[in-house]
């Protein structure tokens, strides 16, 4: 009996080490995967103006009143953020573009565009809460840019000069705009390819 109470304690013993490795052999190829695969950044689709490029010039009226420049030379840099009130992706991003908005206000203002019939657009504007926020309608200016997709987002330096753009779908693609205007970039997937690639040579 004892010599049977003795076996079994010592194959349960096996096998928790057993678990053991293959716990810590899984945990190392998930820590592997991570490292290859790298965060997704804004998707760039290569039309409209380059980055680096200055942007179209626009002077064009708000929904609240007044007029906001579009490639001029600015205190601030612009998020042009390319939405319609039917884009559920859109009222996704809106809480945190506003976040973003109150966090960065510093050097960054964010510009709402789209076009369409303004009473669609201003019901909107108030049903989402971002009154505060300069809003466009204009098909001209998302034709300078090409969107052909949305949400799409363009940022702009304060000299007027085109630093990031993409589609985003997350809070991650919104502030892979503002790392690749850090890094000087025209991308993070840019970026990190180059990185890939350097790694692959050396």
């Amino acid at each position: 009996m004892i010599d049977a109470l003795v076996i079994s304690n010592a194959l349960l013993w096996l096998v928790v080490l057993a678990l053991l490795v293959a716990v810590f052999a899984l945990a190392r190829q998930v820590g592997i995967l991570y490292e290859r695969v790298a965060p997704m950044g804004a998707l760039m689709i290569d039309s409209g103006p380059a980055v680096g490029e200055a942007a179209p010039r626009f002077d064009l009226p708000t929904l609240g009143g007044g007029v906001i420049a579009i490639g001029a030379a600015t205190e601030r840099s612009q998020l042009l953020f390319f939405l319609s009130p039917t884009c559920p992706v859109c009222k996704k991003l809106l809480p945190i573009l506003k976040s973003i908005a109150a966090v960065e206000s510093a050097w960054l203002r964010i510009v709402f565009a789209s076009d369409g019939e303004a009473d669609e657009h201003e019901a909107f504007r108030r049903r989402v809460g971002i009154e505060s926020f300069p809003y466009l309608l204009s098909a001209e200016l998302g034709m300078a840019f090409r969107v052909g997709k949305l949400p799409y987002a363009v940022l702009l330096d304060e000299a007027g000069r085109v630093r990031a753009k993409g589609l985003v779908n997350s809070r991650e693609q919104l502030e892979s705009l503002f790392t690749a205007k850090e890094m000087n970039v025209a991308s993070v997937q840019e970026f990190v390819t180059g990185q890939v690639e350097q790694g692959t040579r050396s």
